[in-house]
This record gives C-alpha cells, sequence and structure tokens, in this order.
C-alpha cells in the first residue's frame, strides 16, 4: 500500500483538517489535498503555496484543532523528540489520529547488515567490508531517533489503533524490490527497518485550545490578607 493510500485509510471522511509535518517537497499533502481534505503542511524548507507554511513544528501556530496528524519519515529528525510528540497530540482533537511513517534505524543487526552490505557490492560508494558497512551506518544514523524512543515517546502520549512492520532498505537499494524485502522479513531472514504507525491521544492529551489553554497559562491566583488589619490585630494583643 502506498503512503497516500495509507494515510487516507485512517482518515476520516473528507473535508477533515489534516496537518502533515516535515512534507518535504510537498507530494503527499498535495495528493491529500486534491482528495478533498483541508491540509496544512509544515516543513522549514516548505515549498511555495496555499498548502504549505515554511516553519518548524516547534515555531508553527494554529488557532483551531486538527482532525489528523500525519508525519512520513520525518518524525526522527526532530531534535526535541519528547516535546515534538507532546505538541503533536495536543494539535488534535480529542478522537483523532496521528498517522506515522517511519524509519527504524535501531533495528539493524549483524543478519540485516549482512544482507544490506552484500546488496550494495558494485556500488560507486559501497564500503569495503561489513565492519565499514556497519560503521557508516552508525555515523548516517548517529543523530536521528531509533524506534525504541520514538516508540516509547509515542507510547506516553498515544493509544495506538495501528501498527504494522515494513521494508525500508530497498529505497537505498538499486537491485531490490520491494517485495522482496517483506518476503525476507516474513521469513525472519532479516529485520523490518520501517514501520507504519497510527494513534489517538490519550484522555486528557489532545486539543489544548481555547479557555483550557488559558487556564493552563494563567499565572496561579494567590489569596491576600490586607497587611494594616493583621498588624492592628497584633496590636490588639
Amino acid at each position: 500500500m502506498n503512503i497516500k493510500s495509507f494515510v487516507e485509510a485512517h482518515l476520516p471522511q473528507a473535508p477533515a483538517r489534516v496537518l502533515e509535518v516535515g512534507c518535504g517537497h510537498g507530494d503527499l499533502a498535495r495528493a491529500v489535498s486534491e482528495s478533498g481534505y483541508e491540509v496544512v503542511a509544515i516543513d522549514p524548507d516548505a515549498p511555495e503555496g496555499e498548502l504549505f507554511q515554511a516553519v518548524s513544528l516547534e515555531e508553527f501556530a494554529t488557532s483551531a484543532p486538527f482532525d489528523a496528524v500525519v508525519a512520513s519519515r520525518a518524525l526522527h529528525h526532530i531534535p526535541d523528540l519528547a516535546k515534538s510528540v507532546m505538541k503533536i497530540a495536543g494539535l488534535l482533537r480529542q478522537g483523532g489520529h496521528f498517522i506515522l511513517d517511519e524509519h527504524a534505524c535501531d533495528r539493524l543487526d549483524d543478519q540485516t547488515a549482512r544482507w544490506y552490505f552484500l546488496h550494495r557490492i558494485g556500488e560507486a560508494d559501497a564500503p569495503g567490508s561489513l565492519k565499514a558497512c556497519r560503521a557508516e551506518w552508525e555515523a548516517d544514523h548517529a543523530d536521528l531517533h531509533g524506534y525504541a524512543t520514538m516508540r516509547e515517546e509515542l507510547d506516553r502520549h498515544f493509544n495506538e489503533l495501528f501498527f504494522s512492520w515494513t521494508p525500508y532498505l530497498y529505497g537505498e537499494l538499486a537491485n531490490v524490490e520491494e517485495e522482496q524485502e517483506r518476503a525476507l522479513i516474513e521469513t525472519g531472514a532479516i529485520q523490518a527497518m520501517g514501520f507504519r504507525y497510527v494513534g489517538e491521544p490519550k484522555q486528557g492529551h489532545g486539543a489544548r485550545f481555547g479557555h483550557g489553554l488559558a487556564l493552563c497559562m494563567a499565572e496561579p491566583t494567590v489569596q491576600t490578607t490586607p497587611l494594616q488589619p493583621l498588624l492592628r490585630r497584633s496590636a490588639a494583643r
């Protein structure tokens, strides 16, 4: 199932309000918009157009909640993961969906690394050994969030509605098709390096708007007693 079909399978009926985080060139946002959804797509390098805002998730502001938030291979790049996942939950109405298509870079075990390395032989920039391949992978993914870290934050704010492991490495290998990788995953020959997830905000984690937000941010009110009556009562004792 392609990414558009996966996303729309978990959206409410159009015209629902949808936010895409990390929209890149905007292909998915445009495709979902063409299906009748009200789409807002954000990315610091977002393209021009009425759907798009060149802004980070941290800087993004809106006055109304969304029916769904979509992130396709973007969440693992976001620097402050904990705050970002909390914000995404707060941007959703209660019962809204967070729809995620992601990379699980921390699942590259020895067996999967060997398969990946053997299929890179012959590439112009292929590493010269399995050890070099592993070292290159670790360096390339050092600053990215792995599945375990992302899952911890998702479980903190969302209830899972859907989950599946998916192929990922075929996108980096010229001689492997998606279905070939999927078959190997299903037999246990290699690890799945991608996943898809849908969750809804846990009770009290969604839609931080309007009066609720104002109350959360308001300075606490402290009841005080005027000083002069206290002094008079003290002197009378």
